[in-house]
């Protein structure tokens, strides 16, 4: 927690070096509705979202609505949740499958965060594919709304130990985007390319060479600020959604314990429940997501959770938790940032295994 309260810090000192972009109308009786679009990275809990909103709060953005049919995850901070990062996603999937126009028509976002692709280059489809996908949702963006704004991002490097390919497919990528934006952008619906890549540290800004730790959070936080408060000085919100903004998590989705939860700890019962759900599977691998819920009357400040493969399962890596492997067992506790949970209150992490994963029961304990 202390670590990110500092990396809000940091994200603030950086709001405070852009006070020359224009302030978006304040007294806009719509809020500009703004959505985060992409993979785990995004969502899975994607708490560089977190930062980026305390950011925008702390810099006068006041008049804004994160939007998505996802609902928020646990950052320890109060933020508006809601987005679109669907863990395990392929970008190529979702254009293929038209998932984007259901989550446009659902929502009506005026401003488009992309940070999609990671999923593609691990699956190795390659660089013109993933292009075309990403045209592609252009066009629905601007089916829903002609004066859509989108911010595309060079995404952060793919460097698992499990994918030695993986980097320079990352760089091939990023080489193109620009390029493609260039092609791709109008007058009335600029693309911006975001450049989530320079200045990244796979070993010292992820916890498994992909999903960004608090270091890399920060980061993307920082790299999404600028672009993005220049986009909102521009923006006239469109009429035409009917989402109700949510400026602070709902009392069941925050990983902070509400005043009313500490006030009865001493008289309440400390306990959690957890479900497992498979996010995405492919031959010889799958993601797996855990969802812990604080499912007593008293707050809890840590979790651990067990549950048992049946058929050989073996975790590669993992991220929003200390996972290990014994045998068929594993054992998962909490991060730094997401043990704290008040009555009600959920935090997920997720794994990537490999074999063919089933839906095992899991055992959760809060203290």
């Amino acid at each position: 927690m202390r670590r990110l309260v500092v990396a809000i810090a940091a994200v603030v000192a950086a709001a405070a070096a852009t006070v020359f972009m224009a302030l978006p109308n304040a007294s806009a009786a719509t809020p500009v509705r703004i959505m985060p679009l992409g993979d785990s990275i995004t969502g899975n809990p994607g708490c560089w979202r977190a930062l980026l909103w305390q950011a925008l709060q702390n810099g006068g953005y006041t008049n804004i609505d994160f939007v998505g049919t996802q609902p928020p995850q646990g950052c320890g901070i109060a933020y508006d949740g809601d987005g679109e990062g669907h863990g395990g996603a392929l970008v190529t999937d979702v254009a293929n499958q038209n998932l984007l126009p259901g989550w446009l028509s659902a929502t009506h976002p005026d401003i488009v965060l992309m940070h999609f692709g990671t999923n593609d280059v691990w699956s190795n489809r390659s660089t013109d594919t993933i292009l075309a996908a990403y045209s592609k949702l252009v066009d629905q963006m601007r089916a829903s709304n002609p004066a859509m704004r989108v911010l595309v991002a060079q995404i952060i490097p793919v460097d698992p130990p499990s994918c030695p390919e993986c980097a320079a497919r990352t760089v091939a990528l990023n080489n193109a985007i620009p390029g493609w934006a260039a092609g791709k952008t109008t007058a009335a619906s600029p693309i911006t390319v975001v450049d989530q890549w320079t200045g990244w540290v796979s070993a010292t800004d992820t916890g498994d060479g992909v999903h960004p730790n608090d270091s890399g959070i920060r980061k993307m936080a920082d790299k999404w600020y600028p672009p993005l408060t220049r986009a909102l000085g521009g923006v006239q919100p469109s009429p035409s959604g009917s989402t109700t903004p949510n400026t602070s998590p709902s009392p069941s989705k925050s990983t902070s314990p509400s005043p009313s939860a500490s006030a009865s700890a001493s008289n309440g019962t400390a306990a959690c429940t957890a479900t497992y759900k498979v996010v995405g599977q492919w031959p010889g691998g799958f993601q797996g997501e855990v969802t812990v819920r604080n499912s007593g009357s008293k707050a809890i400040t840590a979790w651990t959770t067990r549950f048992t493969f049946t058929a050989g399962e073996q975790v590669q890596q993992s991220w929003g938790t200390t996972l290990t492997q014994s045998g068929a067992t594993v054992t998962a506790v909490n991060a730094p940032w997401n043990g704290a949970l008040a009555p009600g209150a959920t935090a997920s992490y997720g794994f990537i295994g490999s074999g063919t994963s089933g839906t095992p029961g899991v055992i959760c304990t809060g203290s």
